[in-house]
């Protein structure tokens, strides 16, 4: 098998709003109420996904789920009377962000030598609780070769599991055997901590890996406060570089020094607090950015183009340019419609390592199928969503008939 590393975006919905539903998510807050423009947003992220495909020769997406949900609004017996985040939670599209769709462990490092998938059960936001029964559906499709995935029930809701976004990777290519690193969150604090340690345990035992190569590390509380609500918005990993902020975990030394034990060759990129503020980090998502490998064997940053725009990660994003690190390069691109929800680049994908011969073909990109998805959307999606919208007959129609002119254009009725 030829394995790759396959970014798997997430294509956003048709109901893309702001509700401000995701407790701790800054971002999310301070839009809430806000016009949403669906169709702006998904043709920003097909654009990011070209982008990819051009630079790395293979891109994957993953379609919006049904929405709005019927079956959620009938267990919280909505009548129109609820309060705001009640109302909402049917419609949202977070699922867009697919770093928490799952936890991957590639085929090198498990026992049994097949890709293992466990879909994250999100249990700690009710708009994102909904998802996994759909969630799982797709991944049973997109990845239905049983000779080379195995895709598992969620982890019991009792601990919370937010998927790859809490879940790191070292190795010395993406076809090689690797160490997982895990981080997880701990109670008590200002914002809920949603990954909890013993989900991220499950998942490792239920993968099979080696308990040899797998590092349990907590991310640091005043980082989930500052509003952090994942790992992967202060820290990302590539291959054997871990650029990560200051302040990202708890015990920022000891964590590192877990990693190397495990993996020798790890190469640190800490960016210090004077030269970027945790909150000026997370303002901008800097870390929560796509660190990929080129063909040419060089690295490169793929980060909003919020980083562009603020003095101090910009002047810290050139001198690691200029600098004889391992980043060589650093790629602003447009998601603002999804940044202006609590979502960048890297909350935008997730990474499978994989043959692509073994992958749906349907779920594969090629400049044809952009245009496929950007023609489909341009003529289906709605142009803006207020959110007095919401549960109108009309919407519900629109919503509806787009993602199923999504559905038939792909040939993809299975998810229908």
């Amino acid at each position: 098998m030829s394995l790759q590393e396959i970014n798997f975006d997430g294509l956003v919905g048709p109901s893309h709003n702001y509700a401000g539903l995701s407790l701790g998510n800054i971002a999310s807050a301070s839009h809430k109420g806000d016009t949403s423009y669906p169709k702006a947003a998904a043709l920003q992220g097909v654009a990011k996904m070209r982008g990819n495909l051009e630079r790395l020769g293979v891109q994957g997406f993953l379609l919006p789920l049904p929405r709005p949900n019927h079956r959620l609004a009938e267990r919280l017996a909505y009548d129109g009377t609820e309060a705001p985040a009640l109302r909402a939670a049917p419609w949202s599209a977070s699922s867009m962000w697919t770093a928490n769709a799952a936890t991957v462990s590639p085929a090198p490092d498990t026992k049994d030598g097949k890709c293992h998938l466990t879909p994250a059960n999100l249990v700690t936001m009710l708009h994102r609780a909904q998802e996994w029964p759909d969630t799982k559906r797709m991944l049973e499709v997109v990845f239905g070769d049983r000779d080379h995935f195995a895709v598992h029930d969620i982890v019991p809701p009792t601990f919370g599991d937010e998927g790859a976004a809490n879940h790191m990777r070292f190795c010395e290519g993406h076809g090689s055997a690797g160490v997982e690193v895990f981080v997880y969150g701990r109670p008590g604090g200002k914002f809920p901590a949603r990954q909890h340690e013993q989900s991220s345990r499950l998942v490792a035992r239920q993968h099979g890996l080696d308990p040899e190569k797998c590092v349990f590390i907590e991310q640091n509380p005043v980082a989930i406060d500052a509003g952090a609500f994942h790992n992967d918005v202060v820290s990302v990993a590539n291959e054997r570089v871990l650029f990560t902020h200051a302040e990202a975990f708890a015990d920022q030394q000891g964590a590192y020094n877990a990693i190397l034990a495990a993996f020798p060759d790890l190469e640190v990129v800490e960016v210090p607090s004077d030269a970027v503020s945790l909150e000026e980090a997370i303002r901008t998502y800097l870390f929560n950015a796509q660190l990929v490998t080129l063909p040419d064997g060089t690295m490169a940053l793929i980060v909003p183009e919020e980083c562009r725009e603020s003095a101090s990660v910009w002047a810290y994003c050139e001198r690691m340019m200029a600098g004889n690190g391992p980043i060589k390069h650093v790629i602003p691109v447009d998601v603002r419609q999804s940044m202006a929800n609590g979502g960048g680049p890297a909350c935008l994908r997730l990474r499978v390592v994989c043959d692509p011969a073994t992958v749906d073909p349907r779920f594969m990109l090629d400049e044809a199928k952009a245009d496929l998805l950007e023609k489909t959307i341009a003529e289906h999606y709605p142009e803006q969503i207020d959110p007095d919208d919401l549960w109108t007959e009309s919407l519900e129609k629109h919503v509806v008939a787009a993602r199923q002119a999504l559905l038939t254009a792909l040939g993809i009725g299975e998810l229908a």
